[in-house]
């Protein structure tokens, strides 16, 4: 997982931008900026920072710059974060087979065994 990805979406607006490409598709800086009621430099400084990440891609068509989000860091992000997920399960998983163990101790014990 690259931290500047973190460290890109780890901001209020940008998340915002974010779910606002996620749900509309492409967009103009002009566009994004309107719609979550941002000031054009303010937009184009969250959208350099979503781009040098590697969240956004550019595509020039005349003098206007589109934005659209790319899936691979979202592909590495959920893969991170099942990670954590299989880790925490793992160790239910053990937490279970000792507590199954000891159940069986304490069956035994009151048999007599």
């Amino acid at each position: 997982m690259d931290a500047a990805t973190l460290l890109a979406i780890a901001e209020p607006n940008r998340i915002n931008i974010i779910e606002l490409l996620r749900n509309v598709g492409a967009l103009t800086l002009g566009e994004i900026a309107g719609r979550l009621g941002l000031r054009l430099p303010q937009s184009s400084k969250h959208m350099r920072v979503l781009a040098d990440a590697g969240i956004v891609q550019v595509q020039a068509d005349a003098n206007r710059r589109i934005f659209q989000l790319r899936q691979e860091p979202f592909i590495e992000l959920d893969h991170w974060a099942k990670s954590f997920i299989q880790v925490k399960e793992e160790q239910y998983d053990r937490f279970d087979a000792l507590l199954q163990k000891v159940k069986q101790q304490k069956l035994n014990e009151q048999k007599g065994e």
